[in-house]
Order: structure tokens, then sequence, then C-alpha cells
């Protein structure tokens, strides 16, 4: 029961990380053989495992854990990472990583998995839990960039509306490695319309502001009720937090 309790430790871990503490390969496949076959652990997928409790029946590592272990760089992001830091509307049963390997989508005990192959740098929080997240930060400007990963614009806009606090440099970080001068407008147009909330700076509207399109855009599409902010070079809503208050716009993209 050694093995058990050092595996207790890990919550979730691979077919290799078992390699790497019996030391031999033959000896991690009859511990996973017998595990197994004794309850002590269920396959989560092909080569990847979690522990069972022995008191409650129950996998010990929670979605955000086994989300982490998927590959060596998997990430907890998008609406799962809002999920994380407790800033969600909703809660879903889709959990969102992603990697820089291609990797196939799987369910486990009554969750969806969703790989996204990422090509970016992220600012990426490693926890003391053995979860990996993207930051609060990177979650946002994320989310802002593709919402229907965050569960479409109502509920980005409301998780942004659950944030007390964000850090400038880490935001301006997160877009820069977008790289993607129409981000900025958008970023620019929406954290504005919670500033009271957050109270970031001017000049920090002035860097996304240098850094925009020159080219007028939509923040999704087209609708009739759009005006032209004129600041950003975007046609929105007028008030866009009044969104949250009607509750009957749901965007599958921005």
């Amino acid at each position: 029961m050694n093995l058990y309790k050092d595996l207790v430790t890990l919550k979730c871990f691979s077919y290799n990380d078992l390699i790497d503490i019996t030391k031999k390969e033959s000896s991690a496949q009859w511990y996973i053989k017998s595990y197994l076959k004794k309850g002590y652990i269920e396959r989560v997928r092909r080569d990847l495992y979690t522990v069972i409790s022995m008191e409650t029946d129950q996998p010990i590592a929670n979605r955000f854990q086994i989300a982490s272990v998927v590959s060596d760089d998997a990430c907890v992001s998008y609406h799962s990472a809002f999920e994380y830091y407790g800033f969600a509307n909703q809660v879903f049963n889709d959990v969102y990583f992603i990697s820089n390997k291609k990797i196939r989508g799987f369910e486990y005990d009554g969750l969806k998995y969703h790989p996204i192959l990422n090509d970016e740098d992220k600012d990426i929080v490693e926890t003391q839990y053995n979860v990996r997240v993207t930051s609060l930060e990177q979650t946002v400007i994320d989310g802002i960039e593709d919402p229907s990963k965050v569960g479409g614009l109502e509920e980005l806009l409301r998780c942004i509306s659950l944030i007390p606090h964000l850090e400038e440099n880490k935001l301006l970080l997160s877009l820069k490695n977008h790289s993607k001068s129409q981000l900025y407008q958008k970023a620019g147009y929406i954290l504005e319309a919670f500033n009271d909330e957050l109270l970031l700076s001017d000049s920090f509207f002035e860097e996304c502001k240098k850094n925009s399109s020159k080219s007028k855009t939509y923040l999704y599409d087209k609708k009739d009720n759009f005006i032209l902010h004129k600041k950003w070079k975007l046609y929105a809503p007028k008030y866009i937090k009044e969104l949250i208050a009607k509750g009957d716009i749901y965007c599958e993209a921005i």
C-alpha cells in the first residue's frame, strides 16, 4: 500500500509517471492491472489514471487536476480557468485545456474534456494543488479573443463583472502575445465598460488604443443596434453591460 500512498499524493498520474516510481516497465504494468482490478485507480483515458478514494469510492483528482496532467504542458484555460478562480457565472460539464500537442478530446466521470491546440506564449500559473492554469489576466484576454470557449459573450461579461482586480502589465503581455490589433480594440472597449470596478489606469487604455487596428471593425457579428465607438473604431452595443441585464444575447464568437 506504500505505492498507493505515493499515488494519492499525485492524485492523477500517467503510465510514464508509474514507470518512474517503480523503476521498471514490467512493474508498472503489473500495478496498473492489479490496482484497476482492486478499484484503487480508474483509467481516465489511455495511459492516464486517477486514484480512487478508499473512503468515498470517488476519484481523488478534480477536473482541474486531471486536465493539468493530460500532457506535460497541459493547462486549464478559457471557461474552466474562470471556474477555477471562482469567477464563472455557470459551471459547465465541459473542461477546456490548452496544449502544444495534438490531443483527442475525451470523456470521464460525466465531463467532456476539450483540448485546444496552443501556438502562443501564455501566462501560466502552477499552483500548489497540482493544477496548471492560465493567469486570470490571460484568461480574460483569451475569452475576449474567443468567447465561444467561455460560453458566449454574455457569460464572458458576467465572468468579468465578478473580477475585483486585474494586473495591467499581465493584460498587456497577453495582448502582445496574441499579436492581433483588433483584439486591442475589443479588449479596450470591454474592459473600459467595467472600469468602475477594475480601476485600470488611463495609460492602460492609451496603450490599447495605440496598438489598435487603424480600421473599423465589429465586436462580433453585425447587429442592427450597433453604434460606432469612435475611440475604439468599433461597432458594438452602446452600453455593453446591458447585455448582462437583458440576458438575451448569446454570441458564438467575437
